[in-house]
């Protein structure tokens, strides 16, 4: 089984991306006329331009709740600084293999002065918790009925148990231990530079082990925020294409939700590209969202999103700090 799964992997992100790209390339032949018909006023553009803003926004506040958790790691990073990482890292996650970005803040963490291992769980925990805030959203759309499962209760099991294990696995009685593993990888005692210049001894040297200290309350609340910010763009795109009734609102977010904590543990799919989108499409209802306007938003979207972080990330490249 393990040779099997050895000769599988290296094409299994493959596969899923070709999986996903066969499906929308397939609706949206079957619906191309239908989108090519699809209009934007001059309210639907305000509508999207709001909706990059507060998608730029969403993506400061991710960098804002990063410094949180290095914070509680007790990193000797500065809040700004720690944004200006997380923003100009943040375009790597769309290069091949999805990992570049959490290269580029570990590093940058490690070079500043910070616990290897710590910089390693921070990059780690950051997703955990932008996972956890998603199952959330979606758990209570989903359990209220707001968002439709085809009434399977493995789904929602699903959720459930996923969410219940994550929440668990971070609690600092089993975050902790493995922090203290990966610690140990950079050794013992190095001389490295802190944010303000002066020469400092690594957390390994002065024989202080990172760790958290409490349950990581606050970054999570704020990975919560993120996902409302950032589900809030996905609503104002719709918007900008058809009329939305308050009713519809919880399920546009739970959908989003869902479809963004999919993207985001989907392998081969780098910053869940295809994959969110095709969640989407399958998951709102054809019903009250025709498919021609569900693929013009996501699309939107998704141009939306990587404009607002390409935006983010040059803001933060001409922003320099002293």
């Amino acid at each position: 089984m393990k040779n099997i799964l050895a000769v599988v992997k290296p094409y299994l992100r493959w596969f899923i991306l070709g999986g996903t790209l066969f499906f929308l390339l397939k609706t949206f032949k079957a619906h191309w006329q239908e989108v090519a018909a699809v209009r934007i006023d001059t309210w639907g553009w305000l509508m999207l331009t709001v909706a990059t803003s507060i998608t730029f926004l969403a993506h400061i506040w991710s960098g804002w709740v990063w410094s949180w958790i290095l914070k509680a790691f007790r990193q000797p990073c500065r809040q700004l600084w720690a944004i200006r990482v997380y923003l100009i890292t943040n375009l790597a996650k769309y290069l091949p293999g999805n990992i570049w970005h959490f290269y580029g803040r570990i590093t940058a963490v490690s070079q500043a002065g910070g616990s290897f291992g710590a910089a390693t769980l921070s990059v780690l925990l950051e997703p955990l918790l932008m996972a956890v805030a998603a199952l959330i959203v979606a758990l209570i759309c989903t359990g209220l009925g707001w968002l439709e499962t085809n009434s399977d209760l493995r789904i929602w099991g699903l959720q459930i148990f996923f969410l219940g294990t994550i929440l668990v696995g971070i609690h600092p009685r089993i975050l902790n231990p493995v922090m203290h593993q990966l610690s140990r990888i950079k050794g013992n005692a190095k001389e490295t530079k802190t944010l303000d210049g002066r020469n400092k001894p690594s957390l390994q040297a002065t024989g202080t082990r990172p760790h958290l200290d409490s349950y990581p309350i606050l970054p999570l609340v704020g990975a919560i925020g993120f996902l409302l910010f950032k589900g809030i763009g996905f609503l104002l795109t719709i918007i900008a294409l058809q009329s939305v009734v308050p009713e519809q609102i919880p399920q546009l977010l739970g959908t989003f939700s869902l479809a963004w904590v999919i993207g985001l543990i989907v392998p081969g799919a780098p910053g869940g590209m295809g994959v969110f989108e095709a969640v989407a499409i399958a998951l709102l209802d054809h019903s009250q969202f025709s498919a021609a306007i569900i693929l013009t938003a996501v699309a939107l979207f998704r141009l939306i999103s990587i404009l607002a972080e390409t935006l983010a990330a040059g803001l933060a490249w001409s922003f320099k700090l002293k």
